[in-house]
């Protein structure tokens, strides 16, 4: 038996031998002779019943809706690093989180130098770039680089307005007043939000740093919109003219509504926040 009043005080994992991320929702998550538990009455990825969690073995549990916690347990998982996040319903939304994350700054130093020189910073702006476009793109000013990036983006909401047969008249977003542009433009909104969540939740269990970010540059989560970013193309559009048809087809269910379910299932099916750590792990560990 291990000492300590939670008998768990010596079991302490590194985080480079941890297993990830684990999903909870609907259910009571709560500690009982040093063992976290969790009982739920089920959900469509987990049967009822009382799971002990090992949590000494997991980055960051994400708590989804229906769900509640009990202040033991946010003692026990900050005595061992373990991150709890919560989250909206399949992860398309980012409530909180403990800035938990590897054991060590070295990623969060690593970042910092490299945003801190200009020549390093524009070397990983055009490593998404072109991990985004599928090309090298000349090494400009960043200024050129937003420029090209653009246009290509430009190109290509036009194409896949054309595969899912969406009316395109353009981008178009009003800060002061979202709710003016068209159906569309609404749903790669609400589908940006809720990337930008998942960004986020990779860039605490990497624990990197929120607003260094290599291509936006004002925002407090530019970082986050980087990553975001990266799956622009392959994720944020795509949902959002899903969502446009669906609402079409059922338009007594909210657009943001079609968006939020069509987010998720799609997240979950193509583990974007484990690419997203994949990603931020293989910029900063592997940068030259």
């Amino acid at each position: 038996m291990l000492k300590g009043r939670l008998g768990l005080e010596a079991a302490r994992v590194p985080h480079a031998d941890r297993h990830g991320l684990l999903w909870l929702a609907r259910g009571n998550l709560s500690v009982e002779d040093g063992t976290l538990h969790f009982r739920t009455a089920g959900s469509p990825d987990m049967a009822a019943g009382d799971y002990a969690i090992p949590f000494q073995n997991i980055s960051f549990i994400l708590l989804g809706p229906g769900s509640t916690v009990s202040h033991d347990v946010f003692r026990l998982l900050a005595r061992h690093g373990t991150g709890l996040v919560a989250v909206g319903e399949d992860g398309v939304r980012m409530y909180s989180a403990q800035p938990f994350g590897p054991n060590d700054s070295k990623r969060a130093r690593r970042q910092a130098k490299l945003w801190n020189d200009n020549r390093s910073r524009l070397r990983v702006a055009r490593r998404m770039y072109a991990w985004r476009l599928g090309e090298v793109l000349p090494e400009q000013d960043i200024s050129i680089l937003r420029g090209i990036e653009g246009a290509r983006m430009k190109t290509a909401y036009g194409l896949l307005a054309q595969k899912y047969r969406i009316d395109w008249h353009g981008r178009r977003y009003d800060r002061q007043n979202p709710d003016i542009a068209d159906a569309p433009n609404q749903a790669i909104n609400h589908a940006a939000t809720a990337i930008e969540a998942a960004a986020i939740v990779a860039v605490a269990a990497t624990g990197t740093l929120p607003p260094l970010g290599f291509i936006h540059e004002d925002a407090s989560i530019a970082f986050c919109l980087d990553i975001a970013d990266l799956y622009r193309t392959e994720v944020t559009i795509p949902v959002a003219f899903e969502a446009v048809i669906q609402h079409h087809k059922n338009g007594h269910i909210p657009l943001e509504r079609h968006v939020r379910r069509l987010a998720g299932r799609r997240f979950r099916e193509l583990k974007i926040i484990s690419k997203m750590i994949d990603r931020i792990i293989k910029l900063m560990d592997d940068d030259e």
